[in-house]
């Protein structure tokens, strides 16, 4: 079981500016607060500025201005935080679009439990071979109760599997891989807690099937997803792609390609109304090699901002957790404030 302690966000409005530098340094604490108000509850300007790829925002907002509905944050003004994405936006332009000079920040973002997997044992036959996996979901060492819906993916072979955790927090899952295809393996794991369904995890295993040790995740291709569009660059241009798809917990589908070059493609992704991440994953070739990549979309785990932990001793920081969707799933925001130096 999951308990989740909501932070209490004080009712603000769009209208709300970074003019926090007027407040005294006494009110610290309520300044940051409402900086934090601020970063999410308004959109920012211009207010579609996360889908546009090199616009740097005048003020800075992740509120997704196209929902009626408070506490949303925009699927691409989130993925433009994350720097593994080339339409990232570095913490000097950040800072700089907050607007209040004497103020450092950090944000992170992250699903509400955690979800890994183990290889447990793998049993070869003659036409198939069977990889068994212990799954285990948990909050701060605390087991959760979750439902597991999954998908192995090799070359152009896809097959989904479904499990549950048990009180312990762990599940047993099972896949079999006919051994007439090989290559780079993905195993894509999602989790929705049974508390509450928007409340989600996922997970991705790489491992190889019938062929040498997978390569690092971004060895072949760069995945950026942006605007509902995959943007894949190819590392080498001998690659040949063999698959494009999307994932969600409840969905699968192969990705149409909107654009190709000599080292770029363009897939469009689906707006899927599923409450949960999406995982874009790349199959292909590139020689005798074979790659299956992924990408998570929003763009997370991300961590980005000042790094207090290096800040002058005796320096003032606080924190606040707030916990807002993403697409209709959940996840927590930790925004880290303090005055620079």
């Amino acid at each position: 079981m999951i308990v989740l302690v909501l932070s209490a966000i004080v009712s603000t409005t769009n209208t709300l500016r970074p003019l926090m530098n007027e407040l005294p340094h006494r009110n610290d604490a309520e300044r940051f607060q409402q900086l934090a108000q601020q970063l999410l509850l308004n959109e920012g300007a211009p207010p579609n500025w996360g889908s546009l790829r090199d616009v740097v925002p005048e003020s800075l907002g992740l509120a997704n201005a196209a929902s009626s509905l408070p506490y949303q944050l925009d699927i691409d003004k989130v993925s433009r935080l994350n720097s593994q994405n080339i339409y990232s936006l570095s913490y000097s332009q950040l800072w700089q679009s907050l607007g209040v000079s004497d103020v450092s920040f950090r944000i992170e973002i992250k699903t509400l439990f955690n979800l890994s997997t183990t290889l447990i044992s793998t049993t070869r036959r003659v036409n198939e071979t069977t990889y068994q996996f212990d799954a285990y979901a948990e909050k701060s060492g605390t087991p959760v109760l979750a439902r597991l819906h999954g998908y192995v993916v090799v070359r152009d072979y896809v097959s989904s599997f479904a499990s549950s955790t048990s009180s312990n927090g762990h599940s047993s899952i099972s896949v079999t891989i006919p051994n007439s295809v090989n290559g780079t393996a993905i195993l894509l794991t999602f989790a929705k807690a049974e508390s509450n369904p928007q409340i989600v995890a996922f997970n991705v295993y790489t491992f190889s099937h019938n062929s040498s040790e997978p390569l690092p995740n971004r060895t072949f291709t760069r995945l950026n997803p942006l605007n509902y569009v995959l943007n894949v660059t190819f590392t080498y241009p001998s690659e040949e792609v063999l698959k494009a798809l999307v994932f969600t917990y409840n969905y699968n589908f192969s990705l149409n390609e909107k654009s190709r070059s000599a080292q770029t493609a363009e897939y469009d992704i689906p707006r899927l109304l599923d409450a949960s991440p999406t995982l874009l994953v790349i199959t292909g070739l590139n020689a005798s090699s074979s790659f299956a990549e992924w990408v998570s979309y929003p763009q997370l785990p991300l961590e980005i901002g000042a790094d207090f932990d290096q800040s002058d001793n005796g320096a003032k920081t606080i924190s606040f957790s707030h916990i807002m969707t993403i697409n209709s799933a959940l996840y927590e925001i930790v925004t880290k404030w303090g005055r620079s130096s």
